[in-house]
C-alpha cells in the first residue's frame, strides 16, 4: 500500500521488471474475509472477480485520503504484487489511515499463514521449501504515533 512501502520508489515499469525476474505469484486478498489467492500464471483482473458487487485494486496504488483505483478487467495481474478484492461501494470515498492499516494487517496475516503452509509442504527429497521471511509490524503502535 502506497504509504506503507518500505522499499525505494520505482516507476511501475521498473518495479514490474524487477518482480517478474523472480517466481513470486500475484496475490489477491479478499478485504472482508482476509482469504488469500495466489496466481502463478498470468490472469486478467476480470477473471479473478466472480461478483460484480466487488472490484479489484492494487495495494501499490492505495494512498491515505485518496479514492481506491480499480484495476481494469482486461489488465493482467502483475507477478509479485498484492491486490485486494473490495466491495463495490468502497470505491466511492477516500480510504482512511485506519482502513489502510486494517488491510495491511489482513495482508500480513494472510501472507504469514501462506508462508506457514509452504513450510509444512515438503519436496520429493524430504526438504522443506524455503519462503521469504516477513517482519511483524505493530500497526496499533504506528497509529498512536500519528
Amino acid at each position: 500500500m502506497g504509504t506503507c512501502a518500505s522499499i525505494p520508489s520505482y516507476s511501475r515499469k521498473n518495479r514490474t521488471l524487477l518482480i517478474t525476474n523472480g517466481s513470486s505469484p500475484a496475490k489477491v486478498i479478499h478485504s472482508i474475509s482476509g482469504r488469500l489467492q495466489e496466481f502463478r500464471q498470468p490472469v486478467k483482473a476480470g477473471k479473478v472477480l466472480s461478483d460484480s458487487d466487488f472490484f479489484l485494486c492494487n495495494a501499490e496504488d492505495m494512498f491515505v485520503n485518496c479514492h481506491v483505483p480499480h484495476v481494469p478487467a482486461e489488465e493482467d495481474l502483475r507477478p509479485g504484487e498484492i491486490y485486494f478484492i473490495m466491495p463495490a461501494g468502497r470505491g466511492y470515498r477516500p480510504i482512511s489511515l485506519q482502513e489502510l492499516c486494517s488491510l495491511a494487517v489482513k495482508a500480513s496475516v494472510a501472507l504469514q499463514e501462506s508462508r506457514s503452509d509452504m513450510k509444512k509442504e515438503t519436496t520429493a527429497f524430504g526438504r522443506r521449501r524455503s519462503g521469504r521471511g516477513f517482519e511483524k509490524v505493530d500497526f496499533q503502535l504506528a497509529l498512536k504515533k500519528l
